[in-house]
């Protein structure tokens, strides 16, 4: 039997009281600032020298142009045309662009914003566009938010279908599973095992990677000739769109006319490539999401952050959930009376008596003395549960939607 370990030789986090649930989220916000510095670190040394050179070559370029022409016109005429072009640039007034604002234009900036790409090549302007597209914006975001998910769903769903297909056929395969004449299946102890089958979270990642990239694939073999990229700039662009980043310095269907291909048609096959991309990444964060946290999992058992001993249960006090007051009167009333008030209340409304303002508080109180025990008892329950906090517990969202799917539960 091994001995109980001494303070010193627990882990750091059993040392501080940490629960599982605490720790992970300490050690992912740890792990994103260090991913976050970097990145930092790496970019700044990528990039910081050409925007160094790119600063002196314009400053160069500027100052060879006032020595050739400075007495032949006025800088500050020439400082303010410069403006100018920017800001036209900035809104797409200049020559070969687009109009950004009619409909064409407008269902586009829409469409970035409910999708939260935001590329910044088209914003509202007016002072009523930029409050309108605050409430538009909250909305929107809202509904494509719920869109991404029920999608997530359904292709989870999709995928795990076809995974348990494969699954199946691979046991009969092996008979490990067979039918009988009737059709059902055989071998009780490989049915149990195929009904608690989940597909594993590694396929599903490999599955949504394959179809992100056969679409960023498609779209940019679109885009290359069309927009005059290269086929490397068409594939970073893919991947800034689809994962809603939205830089904005690479921008589709923006020039007002295209050789060789219907204006519309491009703009719809664009519209339908982004929404199916963004869809598939969007998945695919999720499904990497759950790796990630395996991962944590993995670093928080090396170091060892489990609680030193369950948690007792802790006694009732006087807080906004249960006020001692208010369980002191929960004592008092027990479900006979509280049955008996409900009847005799409910005899009085339908005779038509008016109910007293002294019955009727004391009615709304005990329903709300009812309400907030199963609320306190629900919340215990679920934190208090064999001592410990088991972690993500009934989760929402995406990462529920995963955890139901690809059986992830306890990961």
């Amino acid at each position: 039997m091994d001995k109980p370990r001494t303070m010193a030789q627990r882990g750091c986090c059993t040392r501080l009281h940490l629960r599982e649930d605490n720790a992970r989220f300490i050690l992912l916000a740890f792990v994103m600032v260090i991913y976050m510095l970097f990145g930092a670190s790496l970019f700044m040394l990528l990039e910081h020298d050409l925007e160094a050179n790119k600063r002196q070559e314009w400053s160069k370029t500027y100052q060879n142009f006032l020595d050739r022409y400075g007495d032949k016109i006025n800088t500050t005429d020439l400082e303010e045309l410069l403006s100018k072009h920017e800001e036209a640039t900035s809104f797409g007034y200049v020559q070969n662009k687009r109009e950004r604002w009619d409909f064409a234009g407008s269902f586009y900036f829409v469409g970035t914003v409910v999708s939260t790409i935001g590329f910044g090549m088209t914003t509202p302007r007016t002072m009523a566009g930029k409050i309108i597209l605050i409430f538009y914006g909250f909305l929107g975001c809202a509904g494509a938010i719920l869109f991404f998910n029920l999608f997530l769903e359904r292709i989870i769903t999709f995928l795990a279908y076809v995974l348990r297909r494969i699954h199946e056929h691979d046991l009969r395969r092996k008979g490990l599973l067979t039918k009988d004449k009737n059709g059902r299946r055989g071998s009780q102890g490989s049915e149990d095992n195929l009904d608690s089958w989940k597909p594993s979270v590694y396929w599903v990642m490999l599955i949504l990677m394959l179809g992100a990239i056969v679409i960023a694939c498609c779209a940019s073999a679109l885009y290359h000739p069309v927009e005059q990229w290269t086929y490397f700039e068409a594939i970073y662009f893919c991947f800034v769109t689809f994962a809603t980043i939205g830089f904005g310095d690479l921008v589709v269907s923006q020039s007002a006319d295209y050789q060789n291909i219907n204006v519309h048609i491009y703009r719809f096959m664009n519209f339908i490539l982004i929404v199916l991309g963004c869809c598939c990444i969007y998945s695919l964060f999720n499904v990497i999401s759950i790796v990630i946290k395996q991962v944590l999992n993995w670093l928080i058992r090396k170091l060892d952050c489990k609680t030193c001993q369950p948690r007792p249960k802790p006694r009732p006090r006087r807080n906004a959930i249960t006020p001692g007051h208010l369980q002191r009167a929960t004592k008092k009333s027990d479900s006979t009376d509280v049955d008996s008030n409900y009847d005799s209340d409910y005899s009085r409304r339908g005779s038509g008596e008016m109910i007293s303002m002294k019955d009727f508080l004391q009615n709304n109180k005990i329903s709300l003395l009812m309400m907030q025990k199963q609320l306190h008892d629900t919340s215990r329950q679920a934190i208090f549960q064999n001592g410990s906090s088991s972690g993500f517990q009934g989760g929402v969202g995406p990462l529920a939607i995963l955890n139901k799917k690809l059986g992830q539960e306890d990961v």
